[in-house]
């Protein structure tokens, strides 16, 4: 009976507590945890900036790679939660519970696949860019340790998400937290050689990453099995593989895994098209992507809480409550891009202070932060446009729109600017945030009309 209480409060709290209040309660646990994320991925590079120029740029064209098995993940993860979190406002616990046992099995075959490209594909990849041997096997290094032992990745992730889809934030929040500050701590552990141990440069650096995933995987899993939830893993007496399920599930996971992996692919073609420029020109791109996450990682902690929150209302059929949602949601993430575009305007060599570095990079990396950051607030849209198309189940709607930013419009702008200069490049990416903004906003606000309207 206690138990039945309490799971039916948590429901509550999806359905009935203030639409303001229920967003900041489940976002600020989640902006918090990907703050840090953002700190030890920057930690990670200021230590290597430190360490080797030639690290930064092997990490550099490493990343893009390393994004597909990130991409995967986040592909299987948010796949789960969502339909947890949408069976759930149906009242549909059983099939609640059978979505995340499900979610158990793909996320290990899943994670086969990250483990086969990081040690079979990742080195001819990083050829592609460049034939210096140090560089190849410093990335190849790299990768084989962060993609290979994934393991600690995949399940913090999956459990994280699927308890966020239960209105719980705290505990994906100290799972975060514990994964970042121990890579924090072992980063200068590993990577300079202290307490003992021996210098291991970049694959230091791969190995605190790799141990930071490995004990928040383990905590977040604990916390999943043995805590008292109102999802509960179940493996007997269930077809874990029902198709209607799988389509489900892969309808939404399936393209938020395209959509980030298009994202790596992305990033890779700019590599191609500013290293004909200099290693620094790909080295800045590399600075920008680890500064512009302490702006974009708000923005997604709140994305965290309010995807759970906009399917379990489309699942409950309250139009009025997601509509608030949606109205709190990109208010917020339009002021957190606001000031964001103004920190990196005004106060570039602050933030580049961090890093170690050239004057020539230092001077590249200005212009980068300066041009870039004009995308931020456009990109805040398309985020949420992005979130509200998953929340309805359509996944492929969500591609659509990072295809065409991404493919569409940012690499051919990008390619036709370097005919200009290196500068003009990195104004690609607020051209290509403008234009999905004006395509997509007539069409997401006609999606939410007609998922409404059918619910009627």
């Amino acid at each position: 009976m206690c138990y039945n209480r309490r799971m039916s409060r948590k429901s509550d709290k999806m359905a009935n507590w203030p639409v303001g209040r229920l967003l900041f309660s489940m976002g600020i646990p989640a902006v918090f945890s990907m703050l840090i994320q953002a700190m030890y991925n920057v930690v990670d590079s200021i230590y290597i900036s430190q360490y080797s120029q030639d690290g930064m740029f092997a990490i550099g064209l490493a990343s893009p790679f390393q994004m597909i098995g990130f991409s995967i993940a986040m592909g299987t993860a948010v796949g789960v939660s969502t339909l947890v979190s949408r069976r759930l406002g149906e009242q549909r616990r059983e099939e609640a519970n059978a979505t995340a046992s499900t979610g158990v099995i793909l996320a290990f075959l899943h994670m086969l696949i990250v483990v086969f490209l990081g040690i079979f594909v990742s080195k001819p990849f990083l050829r592609i860019f460049t034939q210096r041997a140090e560089i190849v096997e410093l990335g190849y290094q790299y990768l084989l340790i962060c993609m290979g032992v994934s393991f600690g990745f995949f399940y913090s992730l999956l459990f994280e998400r699927m308890l966020q889809a239960q209105g719980n934030m705290l505990f994906p929040m100290f799972a975060q937290l514990l994964g970042a500050v121990t890579n924090i701590v072992l980063d200068p552990v590993f990577i300079f050689g202290r307490f003992g141990m021996p210098e291991m440069g970049v694959v230091g650096a791969a190995v605190a990453t790799v141990g930071g995933q490995i004990l928040s995987g383990i905590f977040i899993t604990a916390v999943a099995l043995l805590g008292k939830h109102e999802v509960k893993l179940k493996f007997r007496g269930m077809d874990l593989f029902e198709k209607e399920r799988l389509k489900a599930i892969y309808s939404v996971g399936l393209p938020t895994a395209i959509m980030n992996m298009i994202g790596s692919f992305t990033t890779t073609l700019m590599n191609n098209i500013l290293v004909r420029f200099s290693e620094e020109a790909v080295t800045s791109l590399s600075i920008y992507f680890k500064l512009q996450s302490f702006v974009f990682m708000p923005v997604f902690g709140f994305n965290q809480g309010a995807l759970p929150i906009l399917s379990y209302n489309y699942g409950a059929r309250n139009a009025e409550r997601y509509k608030n949602t949606v109205r709190i949601y990109i208010t917020t993430a339009v002021a957190i891009m606001i000031a964001g575009t103004l920190l990196f305007n005004f106060a570039p060599d602050l933030i580049l202070s961090f890093f170690t570095m050239t004057d020539s990079l230092k001077a590249i990396s200005r212009v980068t932060l300066r041009i870039v950051s004009l995308s931020f607030v456009p990109a805040a849209c398309s985020i949420v446009f992005s979130t509200m198309y998953q929340s309805f189940g359509k996944g492929v709607m969500s591609m659509t729109l990072s295809v065409l930013r991404q493919i569409g419009f940012l690499i051919p702008a990008a390619y036709i600017l370097a005919n200009i200069g290196l500068e003009a490049v990195w104004f690609s990416y607020p051209i290509a945030e403008v234009l999905v903004v004006a395509i997509f906003l007539p069409l997401i606000m006609k999606a939410y009309k007609k998922a409404f309207a059918q619910a009627v």
